[in-house]
């Protein structure tokens, strides 16, 4: 197979306070992916507000890839959840950018209550989601018309997809493999992770 002259881009964003695993689960997975199927097109990258490292909730200094301002395009953005998320609901600005990416990023994913952004964003309305089962009372209160769907692990709407609490974002990112590059890869994926949840990996 020729190698793709461009790759399509992941993104995982990254703020003060973000739940660690919210972001390095999916990174964990999507970068075993990228990494040694990099035939398949995708790239993955991380990025905070101006690029520098952030402090996440449990104390882990995560370094970023870029900034806002020099991001490159993105085929999925995956915004995490942690106590980070509170500020960020009534942060005017990230709540605009929030709403710029969705008009220019293909996939927009959430782990956890990074669902409680894309609802005070306005991403959510009428839209079946899930979060932190602690925060879907809180999800349902930002916004009513949300089709809630507790006890699921992620909901793919097609161009928004969320997940559960903080493990979760796991099952999701496995899943993303699934659906960009097929089950046998998503299968290729947890093997080399050595990644095995109850439900299929592919599923």
């Amino acid at each position: 197979m020729e190698r793709p002259a461009e790759r399509r881009n992941i993104g995982i964003l990254l703020f003060d306070g973000v739940e660690e695993l919210d972001a390095v689960g999916p990174w964990e997975v999507l970068a075993f992916w990228t990494g040694y199927f990099a035939d398949d097109g995708y790239a993955l990258t991380s990025l905070s507000r101006d690029g520098g490292a952030v402090r996440a909730a449990k104390g882990l200094e995560i370094g970023a890839h870029h900034s806002f301002a020099d991001a490159p395009p993105l085929e999925v953005l995956i915004h995490p959840g942690g106590q980070g998320t509170r500020p960020q609901l009534d942060d005017g600005d990230h709540l605009d950018w929030v709403r710029d990416q969705r008009r220019r990023v293909p996939v927009m994913a959430s782990v956890c209550t990074g669902a409680l952004v894309y609802a005070r964003a306005g991403l959510l309305a009428g839209r079946p989601a899930t979060t932190h089962w602690a925060s879907l009372d809180h999800l349902a209160r930002l916004d009513p018309s949300i089709d809630l769907r507790r006890g699921e692990r992620f909901v793919d709407d097609g161009d928004v997809v969320t997940s559960a609490g903080v493990s979760a974002g796991i099952d999701m990112a496995v899943h993303l493999v699934a659906r960009l590059a097929g089950p046998e890869r998503a299968e290729e994926v947890c093997r080399g992770i050595e990644y095995r949840p109850e439900a299929s990996c592919a599923s």
